[in-house]
């Protein structure tokens, strides 16, 4: 880009760079600009790790075009990159690369290592690199070194990397779960219980556990999913999503790995519902815009001195002591006047 349009090109690395190496660019720019007509291009790499201060000083020249800025990151950039300088900014999502690039990526590697890879242990590599450049070569970098250090695994000078080779190295590999991970993992575990496919869930309940997400947030999340989404349609849910929960404190990992899919399962398999979520949602709704009126005279308070001269209390019906001759107030004679037949909870749903 700075080549095709001419421009003085930086580039920067967020994890060795400062505050002082961002106001010597800008100065370098200012002068290129003035003196030379010449823009400056900076690229700025891993730029999620700026400080907040960081990316501050950046803004003003940015923003007056005196910076081309381009700016890469593992990271969502929604989290970490400040708001106003991403609003400045056009983002390109960089999607994970398909097993084609990938194999490409390992001939390249392998050519590079003087390496030959069986047909069984690429694929094996090309599974597990979930899309990721990076971890394929450094897993293949691996693998060769363990090949090499097999004095007999040698064809001429070239290292024979086995598939016991690959799966030795992918050991060591950590799985992919950034801060959006989190979010988007949790999200498909959450909407797979809800349809009710329990592989599915088993299978993010995996990756989470896996990559070492915090077992209480997802206990967590299964007890508001027994409620928001099963609720009275299996009301034993919540008494398993909560023992679920209390096992994770009590038991701690890795056993609790097993209450947490037992839970899962439970919770896939069970039927749903969100009359629950539906009934209080509906009313907090109507309450916020108005919908209130007052409490009626029978339902008040009427244990304090005074209160049976105002009518608190007078009229009411206990339905433990009704009778034929002297019914209990109907439930809808429990709601404010205003609201009276007001409806929010659907058993049905």
């Amino acid at each position: 880009m700075a080549t095709q349009s001419s421009a003085h090109f930086v580039r920067l690395s967020a994890v060795s760079s400062g505050v002082k190496d961002i106001r010597e660019t800008i100065a370098q720019a200012q002068h290129l600009l003035g003196e030379k007509q010449r823009r400056t291009m900076v690229f700025i790499d891993e730029i999620h790790r700026f400080s907040t201060s960081q990316q501050d000083a950046l803004l003003p020249a940015v923003e007056s075009g005196l910076l081309v800025l381009v700016g890469a990151t593992t990271e969502n950039p929604f989290f970490e990159v400040n708001a106003p300088l991403r609003s400045r900014s056009t983002l390109f999502h960089l999607e994970p690369l398909s097993a084609s690039d990938l194999s490409v990526l390992v001939e390249r590697g392998c050519a590079a290592e003087n390496a030959q890879l069986d047909e069984v242990a690429k694929k094996h590599l090309l599974d597990m690199a979930q899309g990721d450049g990076r971890q394929i070569l450094t897993s293949l970098e691996v693998a060769c070194a363990l090949a090499r250090s097999d004095v007999s695994n040698t064809t001429g000078k070239q290292v024979v990397v086995s598939l016991g080779n690959v799966e030795a190295a992918l050991s060591t590999s950590a799985l992919r779960y950034g801060r959006d991970d989190h979010y988007d993992v949790i999200s498909a575990f959450i909407k797979s219980i809800r349809g009710s496919a329990v592989d599915a869930a088993i299978h993010w309940l995996a990756r989470m556990l896996v990559a070492g997400e915090d077992p209480r947030f997802i206990a967590r999340r299964l007890v508001i999913l027994a409620s928001e989404d099963i609720g009275m349609a299996d009301p034993t849910s919540l008494l398993v999503a909560t023992a679920c929960a209390q096992a994770v404190e009590h038991v701690g990992m890795p056993e609790a790995q097993l209450n947490l899919a037992q839970a899962t399962i439970h919770l896939a398999s069970a039927p749903k519902s969100n009359s629950t979520s539906n009934a209080i949602w509906s009313a907090m709704s109507e309450v916020r815009s108005g919908g209130i009126g007052e409490v009626p005279l029978f339902l008040r308070d009427g244990h304090y001195q005074g209160a049976e001269t105002l009518g608190h209390g007078s009229g009411y019906v206990s339905p433990h002591v009704a009778t034929p001759h002297n019914p209990a107030a109907q439930a809808n004679d429990y709601l404010p006047e205003a609201l009276d037949g007001r409806h929010y909870y659907d058993e049905h749903l």
